[in-house]
């Protein structure tokens, strides 16, 4: 468990108590006013979630990520129309979407800042960890006749593709803003 505590906890470069509670709300309602009042395109949508995962991954440290993680499911609950007819069957999925959320968040945590795997590896690793959770869950809830099978194109390829590219962009906004901090110490 300590060991768990040392990964969450772990941060690209510090971060004071205020500049990461400023940080975590500006994630959490990006993450949640997104899906809530833009919906689509979903691809839009979940690259921008993705982006905000990983951002948060860098600079906010442990059950602080938290609302970051839990806000983009309950702004598309609360909308009620990305699956259209179909959005009473996300609640089964809610539970494994937070789960693949995590997947992504840990992974940054533990392979880049921890073991400091490259940052393109990270993505890649983090993006197909969850993809294949959320697949994977989404997969046996059609098999149990739980939910229907639109939900394996949209918890497959689709969480895949707009992971690489949410961390692409949080990449290039993280570096951008690490730049920006070092011109402001100088």
């Amino acid at each position: 468990m300590e060991y768990f505590y040392d990964v969450i906890n772990r941060q690209d470069y510090f971060l004071k108590y205020k500049a990461e509670l400023i940080e975590l709300l500006l994630y959490t309602a990006i993450c949640f006013f997104l899906p809530l009042f833009v919906g689509h395109p979903q691809i839009v949508v979940g690259i921008m979630v993705n982006a905000m995962l990983i951002t948060a991954a860098l600079n906010v440290k442990g059950y602080k990520l938290l609302p970051v993680v839990i806000a983009p499911s309950l702004a598309v609950l609360s909308r009620g129309i990305i699956f259209g007819p179909f959005t009473i069957f996300l609640i089964y999925m809610v539970p494994f979407i937070w789960i693949g959320n995590i997947i992504i968040v840990y992974a940054f945590k533990e392979m880049n800042l921890h073991r400091k795997v490259n940052k393109w590896l990270t993505i890649l690793a983090g993006s197909l960890a969850k993809a294949l959770f959320l697949f994977a869950a989404a997969f046996l809830l059609v098999l149990l006749n739980i939910i229907p099978t639109l939900f394996l194109t949209t918890m497959g390829l689709f969480q895949f593709y707009t992971a690489i590219a949410g961390g692409i962009i949080a990449l290039g906004v993280h570096e951008a803003k690490k730049k920006w901090i070092r011109q402001q110490d100088a």
